[in-house]
Parts: C-alpha cells; sequence; structure tokens
C-alpha cells in the first residue's frame, strides 16, 4: 500500500512540476498578484491623499481680523489669502471648480466681539464662515487645514466664536451641488462594476467558443470549409462580443434602476441627474470595452489547449481589467491628455468617469471607441494568423 501510494504521490508532483503554466498559475501567481494589487493600492491611497498639496489654492477673506492674520498667512506656502469681499461670483467659481479655492467670512469687528463675548447672556457667538468644495481635492484640503486653525484658536480663547454654525437647515458651506457629490460617487464605484460585468459576460461564452471547440474536435469542421480565416475570425470576436453586450447592457440597467434605492436616504427620492447623450456615450464605451475584450479572449481562448488552460491564461488579464476599475478611486479627475485615452480599458474607464461627473467632451469618446476598433482590427488578424498556424489549432 505504501509503494502504492508513493507511486501517486509521485505521479501527481511529476504532472504538477512538469507542467511550467500549472507551477507558474499555481504558486508564484496568487502571490505575485497580491502583491501588484496591494502595491496599486497602497499608492493609489497615497497619491489621493497628496493629491491637491502642490496646487496653489486661493482663500478668499472676507473682514481679516488682525489677530487671526499671522496664523494664517503662515499656514501654507501654496494658499494665496486675498481680501475680498463676501460676493456671489467668487461662490460661483467655487461651485463651478473654476478654480481651487475657499471662501471665509469673518464676522465685522471680530476682535471686539469675541473679546466681550459673554456666553451667559445667551446670544450666539460670533461665527465664521467657511464655503469649499467638497470634490475638489484641494479646495477640502484647505478647508480641513483652516478648520483645524481656527478650532485651536477658539478652543485657546474657551470657544468665544462658532465654526459654520448651521444657522438655518438651508445654511450650506459646502458649495458642492448634490449632483457634483452624487456624480463624484458614482464615478468611483459604477465604471468598475460595469467592467467586471463586462468581463463576466465575455469570460461566460469566449473560452467554450473557441478553446471549447479546440478540445471537442470541431474547431477543424471549421477550419476546412469554404471560408477566409479572417472570416471566421471575425465572426467569432464581433458574435461574441454582440451575446457579451447584451449581458453588459442587462447588468448596467439593472444598475442603473437599482442605484436611486441604494443611494437615497429614507422617505427621499434621488433622481439621477443624466441626460439621454449621457446613455448614449455610456453604451458606445461599453461596446467598444466589449470588443477589446473578447478580442482579447479570444486571442488567449486560441492560444490554449483546452477550457480549463484558456481559464488559466485569462486569470491575469482580469487583474489588469480589475486594476483599470479602481483607478477612478485614486484620482480626482480625469486626464485631459488625449493621449491616456488610447490605452485599451483605462481609457474606457476614464470616459466613464467623465459621463459620471458630467464632463463629458466627444474627443475623449472619439478617441476611445476609434482606438478599441483599431486595436479590434489587430486582435482579428492575430486570431486570423492563429487559424492559420496548424501548431495552434491543433495542439495537444
Amino acid at each position: 500500500m505504501k509503494s502504492n501510494t508513493s507511486t501517486i504521490i509521485n505521479k501527481e508532483f511529476a504532472r504538477f512540476f512538469g507542467d511550467k503554466q500549472l507551477i507558474f498559475t499555481t504558486i508564484i501567481m496568487p502571490g505575485l498578484l497580491i502583491y501588484i494589487i496591494y502595491s496599486l493600492m497602497g499608492n493609489g491611497i497615497s497619491k489621493l491623499a497628496t493629491e491637491g498639496q502642490n496646487e496653489v489654492v486661493t482663500v478668499w477673506v472676507d473682514n481679516m481680523p488682525q489677530t487671526i492674520a499671522p496664523m494664517l498667512e503662515g499656514m501654507d506656502s501654496n494658499t494665496v489669502f486675498i481680501e475680498s469681499v463676501f460676493n456671489q461670483d467668487n461662490i460661483d467659481s467655487l461651485e463651478n471648480k473654476d478654480i481651487n479655492a475657499v471662501f471665509v467670512r469673518f464676522p465685522k469687528d471680530f476682535d471686539n466681539r469675541i473679546e466681550n463675548y459673554d456666553p451667559s447672556t445667551g446670544e450666539l457667538a460670533p461665527n465664521v464662515e467657511i464655503y469649499y468644495n467638497s470634490t475638489n481635492n484641494a479646495s477640502n484640503r484647505v478647508y480641513t487645514t483652516l478648520s483645524a486653525v481656527l478650532t485651536a484658536f477658539e478652543d485657546s480663547m474657551s470657544n468665544r466664536f462658532d465654526i459654520n454654525r448651521a444657522d438655518s437647515e438651508l445654511q450650506r458651506y459646502d458649495i458642492a451641488t448634490e449632483d457634483q457629490m452624487l456624480g463624484d460617487i458614482l464615478s468611483k464605484l459604477i465604471p468598475m462594476l460595469i467592467m467586471m460585468m463586462l468581463f463576466s459576460g465575455v469570460m461566460a461564452i469566449a473560452p467554450s467558443a473557441i478553446a471549447g471547440e479546440k478540445e471537442r474536435g470541431t474547431i477543424a469542421t471549421l477550419l476546412v470549409t469554404p471560408m477566409r480565416r479572417n472570416e471566421l475570425a471575425l465572426g467569432k470576436i464581433v458574435s461574441l462580443s454582440c451575446i457579451a453586450l447584451l449581458s453588459g447592457i442587462s447588468s448596467f440597467i439593472g444598475i442603473a434602476l437599482s442605484l436611486p434605492k441604494m443611494i437615497s436616504a429614507e422617505d427621499v427620492e434621488i433622481n439621477l441627474p443624466y441626460v439621454a447623450s449621457d446613455y448614449v456615450v455610456l453604451l458606445l464605451i461599453i461596446f467598444a470595452s466589449v470588443l477589446i475584450m473578447a478580442s482579447v479572449v479570444s486571442l488567449l481562448s486560441a492560444y490554449a489547449k483546452d477550457v480549463k488552460n484558456a481559464g488559466t491564461m485569462i486569470t491575469p488579464f482580469m487583474l489588469v481589467v480589475m486594476l483599470a476599475g479602481l483607478i477612478p478611486m485614486f484620482q480626482n479627475a480625469a486626464p485631459d491628455n488625449l493621449a491616456f485615452y488610447l490605452i485599451p480599458f483605462y481609457n474606457s474607464i476614464e470616459v466613464m468617469v467623465r459621463v459620471f461627473v458630467h464632463e463629458t467632451e466627444w474627443m475623449p469618446v472619439l478617441v476611445t471607441v476609434g482606438s478599441n476598433i483599431v486595436y479590434t482590427g489587430i486582435a482579428v488578424w492575430g486570431l486570423t494568423r492563429m487559424f492559420n498556424s496548424e501548431k495552434v489549432m491543433f495542439s495537444s
């Protein structure tokens, strides 16, 4: 019995350690994937924490007190303080994120009022108003620093003044609109969900459509039919893309319908602030994303020996899609350089981000869709070459 057990053990060890691909996917890849994912997430979180620190922020100050001026002006080398009377134009610029800014308004005669303030009279303390935009990292950073400095001074003065006191339910110091805040949340969440749903749809059908046919031997029948190999390759990719697109659209509709319920408070209805053109852009990007996904998975499936082997080879590709989906969580805004929209998967993510934060521009959309179609054409050419190779098609 012992010798039989040893024989089985040796046989399994020989099978495993004789397969370099199996060694890589079983032993090396798990640790490598964890290292890459956590390293990139760590770098992303670090970048997010420091983003906006090197950007110059304008702080408009109305009625700057003499006691406060030395504290604020020495606060940050990248912060520029400008005396300005409280006005709607500055508030509008802050809301539209035309400039990295914060608006601070002190009560008139602030120093004398806090010096003579007596809490026992029941009178409200002087209120310092700090207006900022929470969806702008630079503005939010300076607001946090200003609050900390003024809170420390308030404590030293035995709480003789307030900071951003809510005198009424209509008082709003965070100038970010509901659409901006909602868009900021959705841009960090939905692109990743969409990409993973699309990838799941492709993964469900693509390996069996090519690697499965190799495994069953039916690929030989297709290859001997009177059709050109590029037609076969294009037919495979387009059909797989269309089927996966239906899965992606279904997932997208489910996400769109569930979002208002997921993010709304109790008894408060939230309407998604998007128009028909936004949904058209999303559908274009979904289709372009599915094309490139189906192309890559088809190439890997054609190279694989069987469906199981295809699934193993596609796993690193899944990591790429996953990491692309995480990018919006660690950045403040989509890039303006059109060269970034030539990068597969990353370009789709960035266009989705633009849609959700209401900054859609057609050039990034066209570059993304166009480049993905070109990459799909290259994949069709590559798949045609593989269909012409007996070594690839009939490997065992």
